[in-house]
């Protein structure tokens, strides 16, 4: 069984002491390939120089919403000039809204969003979507980004990755193609009603993730997270789906391969 890691910061201080064991750990567990999506200009960079050195890594380029106070046209066109000049990127992310931290504005973060939205759409490259308690207005600027897209992305628009929101938001992030991107809570206790959205996503629209060092599924967590924990998350789903866990493995690195076009 060949896993993918969709969203894994391994570019972070986290793992600075042990980055190859954490690579090699992967392999081990059957994770042969990982996404790391930036944050800001410097882990984009990071991002990129990690996919460079490492066959199984690919990144992500873009600026997190709580990284967005700064955002400038200069910006903008620092991320497009990495785009432009790597290989190995996949996604333009993580990218999004957050209106649980007050570390930018909401004007800046939905002017930040919406660029870069543009910029997937130039570049013809699906988005790594990050949304913490601001779904009405992710999915409202989606839609309309969505109706935008050229043939290439209206099958493959993108990922609301770690998945927390209403199931609603599940149903009209489905309706305009997107993947729905799973993490450590749905193997936590209090999880019953994330837990009935991943039983109900259609199988072509599920990914799984790590998103560490954050999110530790059980039985590790309040430990840091890594690649190798893959298969807890493909195990859960796996049960909740009443399918075997190889069937789980094929059906989200299926997934992870059509919609970031991995070879």
């Amino acid at each position: 069984m060949s896993l993918i890691d969709t969203h894994c910061h391994l570019n972070f201080d986290q793992y600075d002491a042990d980055r190859q064991q954490v690579i090699d750990r992967a392999g081990a567990a059957d994770v042969n390939r990982i996404i790391i999506p930036a944050v800001d200009v410097k882990t984009a960079h990071e991002a990129v120089a990690l996919a460079g050195q490492h066959v199984q890594i690919y990144a992500a380029v873009g600026v997190h919403p709580t990284s967005t106070a700064d955002f400038s046209d200069e910006i903008l066109t620092e991320i497009e000039n990495i785009h432009r000049s790597a290989s190995k990127i996949v996604a333009v992310g993580e990218i999004g809204l957050d209106y649980y931290w007050d570390k930018s504005p909401k004007s800046r973060q939905i002017e930040a969003f919406e660029a870069q939205l543009d910029l997937a759409r130039r570049l013809e490259l699906p988005v790594i979507i990050h949304n913490r308690e601001a779904s009405e207005d992710v999915m409202a600027i989606l839609e309309n980004w969505a109706a935008t897209l050229p043939p290439s992305l209206k099958e493959r628009p993108g990922v609301l990755h770690s998945f927390s929101a209403p199931a609603e938001i599940a149903q009209r992030a489905i309706k305009l193609n997107f993947y729905l991107g799973f993490t450590g809570p749905i193997t936590y206790k209090n999880a019953d009603d994330l837990r009935r959205i991943a039983v109900e996503v259609p199988e072509d629209k599920i990914l799984v993730e790590t998103d560490g060092p954050f999110l530790t599924p059980i039985p590790h967590r309040g430990k840091r997270n890594e690649p190798a924990y893959i298969p807890f998350m493909v195990d859960r789903l796996a049960a909740l789906r009443q399918i075997t866990t190889e069937a789980m493995g094929a059906i989200t690195t299926e997934n992870a391969q059509h919609l970031f076009q991995l070879s």
